[in-house]
């Protein structure tokens, strides 16, 4: 038998609706509800049969069937506005990008990144907040490049068993149904090599569109590789550490590869999360090669130009490889850049400990002039959390910013609220999307509009629900009475409570259940009853995630329970976009301050819901006291079993007390008033704020652009401002040693007498030895003082100085100007300073008085 080549031949379209193919090939038809309704209005059941994929229904519809479509005036006049549409969009002229006055190409690396259930290549949260990274990305039309790896399994399908134990079953996608293209050179697909080990591994590279801008993906399943390096691509998250570095390097060195050999030239690298590091010792060597640059010169190239964003509050969350393991994959890797192998390891460590594993998160912090977390407290938990790799910097001043994560508005908004912000906001509405003023419009709202739209989604939510829970009852061979009772589970009249997310212990999924006989009482309740969604994926090595789902699913078959608690299994964006769309209110109660952000309830507010949370992540900042709830306070110093007994206390009484309550409360008999208040302010506060549009905005303007400034001024002429940073660098660490400060004093004497906008003038003396005093900052660093320690404190320079008498002393001096009474302490300090140092404290070098 000759072995056989397969390929692929999909029937041609009628000409009358050739522009369905070349929707379905961009993913801005996901955001687009008119475009997803002209898919689905082909065949309504063959669109839910193949996962809402319109290439695959494409595929799938016979010729006949489209033949008719095609003769139907309506759709084809539906059909063509669309396509104005899409074509408006691509070719738009006036956009946020043409407004600014530097154009820049931004490259973006992510692990995952999750646009739609029809392209199952994300696992949750991070995945998600990619592709609404992209999303925004390509609305507000920046040059933007996208990389990630394509995984032939994807992540996995979720099943639940009758004892309701999670399994895992493995996806295979095949490529043809998804809208990926080879990347191709005339007639030659482009690959990409990288060494892992002793062997070259070759990638093909993919290309998605994603509206204007495009998503590279790398995939080693192809005849070059041995067996077991086509595995490399085959599944998110999967295998063990030797399988995670072999994909973070393919992610990262081979992302950077990628982007060479497509002639993309980026001016700034992002890195989401620390999977893809390596990028940066990827592109130093490409410098030192090509550009004959020394290592530490292209370090401050590569750094100036590098972001990272980190989404992990906890060291045990963050990727980290032995010694052993990075000898063996990087071991030839100092060669080439000129240094030894403790000098390249040292990158992945807060200090140089050969006893410490290499850490992936402070590899990029080592290797970027810009960082963030993904809200305001995780950026405080940050700065805390890595402050050992800015040793002897105080914690406030480490250099970790925040930039607040946010949703794609359109993409997670139903179409019903799409239409009623049409005709009471105004058919522009998309365009003042990050117009808190604007957002002000949804008083005008009537109440029974604003309610009856929710209301229909809740509807639709039930029906779906009970059909995905038959199917899932059916599949584990559950009895015929068993299959009719799901037609009674869940009522569009109740009080309707959500709770969807990864089943990671942190998270406390089963936190509802700490009390069974309140949680009974507000099920059964025949006046004002409650019911609950929970839905969610734990981690396949997971176990005590799966007990976890276990515990829910069981209380979800209980006699007393199961008609108004259910767990719906294969949580992945379509579950999502149905429970964020219905359910009234969201619940959250993560171990505070575990959740660096959470997006999921941000997809509330625009479909009407309220979020009922603790004060973590991004509600901290979005929960003003009259557009949800909080759950618990915030217990200094307790345990967390203490927490946990103080949370779930909390979480009843404001359920009985003021949730259920307000929810039924109807003055006219017809609609709950005061709820429909708080749902108006829950739309007016939180969308114009938490959208993707607003936070690409912010790392554009705060972090995008900067960055790119800094790197265009080292590059120049030669790449002569980063061989004189890095000469002064050298020199300065050289003599920093010598610096010390003496003779502090202050004017008046007795400070104990000044009033609010006096001024304490201070001096002192400094030896510089040969560090130029231009090149120093002398600063007092002040905070109201309890005697012993300093509390918000910040710093004055002390911008006067004088050549003494000595060489190498100075006397500097300036003032702290009071502006609030109370007592206050400072201290003395030199930092480094230079043109071209993009932190503070981009040295580590501090000198205390």
């Amino acid at each position: 038998m000759h072995p056989i080549k397969s390929f692929n031949v999909s029937p041609r379209l009628p000409v009358e609706i050739e522009p369905l193919d070349e929707l379905a090939g961009n993913l801005w038809w996901t955001w687009e509800p008119d475009a997803r309704k002209l898919f689905r209005d082909l065949d309504p059941a063959l669109w839910d049969r193949t996962n809402h994929n319109p290439i695959r229904m494409l595929q799938l519809c016979k010729q006949a069937r489209l033949l008719e479509v095609a003769a139907d005036d309506d759709y084809l006049r539906g059909m063509k506005n669309v396509y104005s549409k899409f074509k408006a969009y691509m070719t738009r002229k006036e956009t946020y990008r043409r407004s600014r006055q530097n154009s820049i190409c931004i490259a973006y690396f992510s692990a995952e990144f999750g646009f739609h259930e029809s392209v199952p290549n994300y696992s949750g949260g991070l995945g998600i907040l990619s592709g609404d990274h992209c999303k925004s990305a390509s609305d507000l039309d920046l040059d933007f490049h996208a990389v990630t790896l394509l995984y032939r399994h994807g992540y996995f399908k979720q099943q639940i068993n009758k004892e309701g134990w999670q399994e895992a079953v493995s996806l295979n996608q095949n490529f043809h149904h998804l809208p990926v293209q080879e990347v191709r050179h005339g007639d030659q697909p482009v690959t990409i090599t990288v060494d892992i080990l002793d062997r070259k591994v070759t990638a093909k590279v993919w290309e998605l569109q994603i509206g204007r801008i495009k998503l590279l993906l790398l995939d080693t399943d192809i005849q070059q590789n041995s067996p077991e390096d086509r595995l490399i691509t085959e599944q998110l998250y999967g295998g063990d550490f030797e399988m995670r570095i072999r994909q973070e390097i393919l992610l990262g060195v081979g992302g950077v590869r990628a982007l060479h050999a497509l002639g993309i030239k980026p001016d700034v690298y992002h890195m989401n999360e620390g999977h893809s590091a390596f990028l940066s010792i990827e592109r130093i060597r490409q410098y030192i090669q090509g550009d004959r640059l020394n290592y530490y010169t292209a370090l401050q190239v590569v750094a100036s130009s590098n972001i990272f964003t980190t989404h992990t509050p906890v060291p045990a969350g963050n990727d980290a490889f032995s010694r052993e393991i990075m000898g063996r994959y990087f071991g030839k890797y100092p060669r080439d850049l000129g240094i030894t192998f403790d000098e390249l390891f040292s990158l992945g460590q807060p200090i140089v400990n050969q006893d410490n594993s290499f850490s992936m998160t402070i590899l990029a912090l080592r290797t970027s002039r810009q960082a963030n977390g993904v809200s305001k407290l995780h950026g405080e938990v940050s700065r805390g959390l890595w402050r050992d790799v800015w040793s002897g910097v105080p914690e406030p001043e480490v250099p970790i910013t925040s930039i607040t994560n946010g949703v794609h508005t359109k993409t997670w908004t139903a179409p019903e609220f799409h239409r009623m912000y049409e005709k009471y906001l105004g058919p522009d509405w998309e365009e003042h999307l990050t117009d808190g003023e604007y957002w002000r419009r949804v008083i005008d709202i009537p109440d029974d509009v604003l309610w009856n739209t929710h209301h229909l989604l809740k509807v639709r939510l039930i029906e779906f629900l009970r059909e995905r829970i038959r199917v899932q009852r059916a599949r584990i061979g559950e009895s015929p009475e068993q299959l009719r009772k799901v037609n009674t589970l869940l009522d569009p009249e109740v009080l309707t409570i959500g709770f969807a997310r990864r089943f990671a212990t942190y998270k406390r999924g089963s936190l509802l259940f700490s009390n069974k006989e309140r949680l009974l009482k507000l099920i059964q309740n025949r006046e004002r009853p409650v019911q609950f969604i929970f839905a969610g994926k734990a981690h396949p090595k997971d176990e005590p995630g799966k007990a976890l789902i276990q515990e829910v699913y069981r209380a979800s078959r209980d006699a007393g329970l199961e008609h108004g608690l259910l767990f719906v299994e294969d949580y992945d964006t379509y579950i999502g976009r149905r429970l964020y769309q219905g359910v009234d209110v969201w619940l959250n109660n993560p171990l505070r301050p575990l959740e660096a952000s959470g997006t999921s309830g941000m997809k509330l507010p625009p479909n009407g819901g309220l979020n009922f949370s603790v004060l973590d992540g991004w509600w901290c900042e979005g929960y003003n006291g009259k557009n949800g709830w909080p759950i618990g306070p915030e217990i200094q110093g307790g345990s967390v079993q203490f927490q946990t007994e103080v949370d779930t206390d909390s979480l009843f009484n404001i359920l009985e007390n003021q949730i259920v309550p307000l929810y039924y409360a109807k003055p006219d008999g017809r609609l709950p008033l005061a709820w429909i208040q708080l749902m108006r302010e829950s739309i007016r506060s939180v969308t114009p704020v938490f959208n993707t549009h607003r936070m690409v905005k912010e790392y554009n303007e705060r972090l995008y652009e900067p960055a790119a400034i800094s790197f265009r001024t080292l590059s120049a002429n030669g790449f002569k401002a980063a061989i004189e940073l890095a000469d002064w660098k050298h020199k300065t660490r050289t003599d920093w040693g010598q610096i010390r400060i003496q003779d502090v004093d202050v004017s008046p004497p007795d400070s104990t007498k000044l009033f609010v906008g006096e001024k304490l003038t201070v001096s002192a003396s400094v030896f510089l030895g040969p560090v130029d005093p231009s090149h120093v900052r002398v600063q007092a660093y002040v905070g109201t003082t309890d005697n012993s320690t300093l509390h918000n404190p910040y710093a004055v320079d002390l911008p006067r100085f004088e050549k003494k008498g000595d060489p190498g002393w100075f006397r500097f001096s300036g003032d702290i100007v009071t502006s609030d009474s109370g007592s206050y302490g400072f201290n003395l300090r030199v930092i480094p300073t230079h043109p071209h140092l993009i932190q503070d404290h981009e040295l580590r070098l501090i000198t205390w008085a």
